[in-house]
């Protein structure tokens, strides 16, 4: 069985996460929006009751929590709804910015949105995967509409300023959209007090169920839906309610609240021992700003060998991948952004460890990467 160190891609779901969600499928399968009859009225109440959860876990009100199938989703929502609605109402602010490390879920709808009329910038990060502060503030200008930066890198689990950033933004009359579907559950996030206007989330980077996220929307900001039919969630996401997927969302954030800082100590020092142990392997090199990272991340690059036959060998006993997992195969535009090349990008690593996570499962991960470092590095 290989060890699973890939949590950035996918976290497996908790058994009190599936216990939770069970009476759903089957017990009662009502339509939480019917409301006429006693199932309906206990299915909507299971969902009032996630959404409380998932606000409580942001530090805002439940009516800011709108469900939807995932980060994908809640992205496109956020930025093609303030756009809309923005084009509607004849607001003059239409440029967009965002960072060229931002998740594709991100930087599509941003191009979409720049070859339908609204100019787009977007702003390398350094060589440690950070922003610069200075050339943020340059970028937003009285024509500024709207910013996106994620909270957590997906590959790199940087994180960036959102105190500061949230700040500037508010001074600039810029709205702020956050990804937050790496940082959610993992580290401290509260909405308001960061600044966010906008914030994304995936239930199954969070020990949750796939198929199911959310956008949480700072009240009254105007936002055109993006899916219609039905009225659901304040009439923004049209669609029948999938309860068994939104109470595990719920139950989800509870859970990874409840171990989330003895979750982060003990993988930070899991991550932190594999990191030293690689280190000492020579010619391996850590990618991103290693004080500012998610405490279960670790990105490295192996100098000297092949990326293809590198993760060849490792796939025969670790999950790991080299970037994200949306990439399909191609070069890692996160990488590149920091300055790696195509060769650099394939023979990356991306450890991302999960609950489940032991120090058998780092020494296995030591002593693959060691095998495979002996076996095919050229002379550096």
């Amino acid at each position: 069985m290989l060890t699973y160190l890939d949590h950035h891609a996918s976290t497996p779901c908790d058994p009190a996460v599936l216990a939770a969600m069970a009476p759903w499928w089957t017990q009662n399968a009502a339509n939480p929006s019917s409301r006429l009859y006693r199932p309906a009225l206990e299915a909507g109440a299971a969902v009032d009751i996630a959404r409380q959860r998932v606000a409580e876990a942001l530090g805002v009100d439940s009516d800011a929590v709108i469900f939807t199938s995932g980060a994908t989703e809640a992205n496109n929502l956020a930025l093609r709804g303030v756009a809309e609605a923005a084009l509607e109402r004849g607001e003059p602010r239409r440029r967009l910015v965002t960072l060229a490390s931002e998740h594709r879920a991100v930087l599509e709808p941003m191009a979409w949105l720049e070859r339908h009329g609204f100019p787009l910038t977007v702003l390398p990060v350094e060589s440690d995967g950070r922003l610069d502060p200075e050339r943020l503030a340059q970028a937003l200008g009285p024509d500024t509409l709207l910013l996106s930066v994620m909270a957590a890198n997906n590959e790199i689990g940087v994180l960036q300023p959102l105190a500061d950033i949230g700040a500037l933004c508010r001074q600039r009359g810029v709205l702020f959209h956050c990804d937050a579907a790496q940082a959610v559950g993992h580290i401290p996030l509260a909405m308001a007090d960061l600044g966010i206007d906008l914030l994304s989330l995936s239930g199954h980077k969070l020990y949750g169920p796939k198929g199911v996220g959310a956008l949480l929307r700072r009240p009254g900001l105007p936002l055109a839906p993006q899916q219609l039919g039905g009225g659901q969630e304040g009439g923004l996401r049209g669609g029948t309610l999938p309860v068994p997927l939104i109470v595990g969302l719920g139950a989800a954030v509870a859970g990874a609240l409840a171990d989330r800082q003895e979750r982060a100590e003990r993988l930070g020092a899991l991550r932190d021992r594999l990191w030293k142990e690689l280190e000492a392997l020579g010619g391996v090199r850590r990618n991103g700003q290693p004080l500012h990272t998610l405490p279960h991340s670790l990105s490295v690059t192996v100098e000297g060998v092949d990326g293809t036959r590198l993760h060849r060998q490792l796939r025969r006993v670790l999950a790991v991948s080299s970037g994200s997992a949306c990439s399909q195969g191609s070069p890692s535009h996160v990488l590149a952004a920091l300055g790696l090349d195509r060769r650099a990008a394939g023979a990356t690593v991306r450890f991302g460890l999960g609950r489940g996570t032991t120090a058998a499962d780092v020494d296995v991960a030591v002593a693959a990467m060691g095998d495979a470092v002996a076996e095919l590095r050229v002379p550096l």
